[in-house]
């Protein structure tokens, strides 16, 4: 862990698996080095470092458990209609190019028996989130965690972004905005997933 203070007496603690930073922070040194550059230099000196312990923070996902987080929250709740959680933001890593992909995901589930607290939803898509992903995979993870955990009487997820290895190399499209989505149990029915995709297209609330 460490700990860092600036003139006014504020202490950031940072914890960071101290044998996994100084191995990255040794890969990344040689990928700097490689690129070309003076990893010795002012600007790169700690740039290592600030790599290393940002890969952990990006990849924590790897150690959470998404079905866990989801049955802290359980309750018991006689009620059937649909529960959706739209706009959820999410950054992921793209495991073909390590580079970013960020949008958002919009959930919903119709309870069978079973409700989970609204936050524990985006904390299942933060889990899965951070980790070297394909957005595809991603969708699928997320549907299946709820549909294992809550049994409910249905699934949908779908996922909008836009992915960085797309706007900063190979075709460099900028607009682009690739859309997944999965459904189980009622939203395979057309009249349910239309409903479903009308409640998050619509503009509630004066947004």
């Amino acid at each position: 862990m460490s700990e860092k203070s600036d003139h006014q007496g504020y202490t950031k603690a940072d914890k960071y698996n101290q044998e996994t930073t100084h191995k990255l922070m040794d890969y990344y040194s040689g990928v700097i080095t490689a690129l070309g550059e003076d990893v010795e230099r002012e600007g790169l000196a700690k740039t290592p470092e600030r790599i290393a312990k940002a890969m952990q923070f990006i990849t924590q996902g790897y150690g959470q458990d998404a079905e866990a987080i989801v049955r802290s929250a359980m309750f018991e709740e006689p009620c059937s209609e649909m529960v959706i959680v739209k706009d959820i933001e999410l950054y992921s890593m793209c495991e073909h190019h390590m580079l970013p992909f960020i949008g958002r995901a919009h959930v919903a589930y119709i309870p069978n028996k079973y409700i989970v607290g609204l936050s524990k939803i985006a904390r299942v898509v933060d889990v899965f989130a951070r980790r070297l992903q394909v957005q595809e995979r991603l969708t699928h993870q997320i549907l299946d965690t709820l549909q294992n955990t809550l049994h409910p009487h249905g699934v949908a997820v779908v996922i909008e972004a836009s992915h960085m290895c797309m706007m900063m190399r190979g075709v460099q499209k900028q607009n682009s905005v690739t859309t997944t989505s999965a459904f189980t149990g009622e939203f395979q029915k057309s009249e349910t997933r239309s409903e479903f995709i009308n409640l998050v297209t619509a503009q509630l609330h004066g947004r």
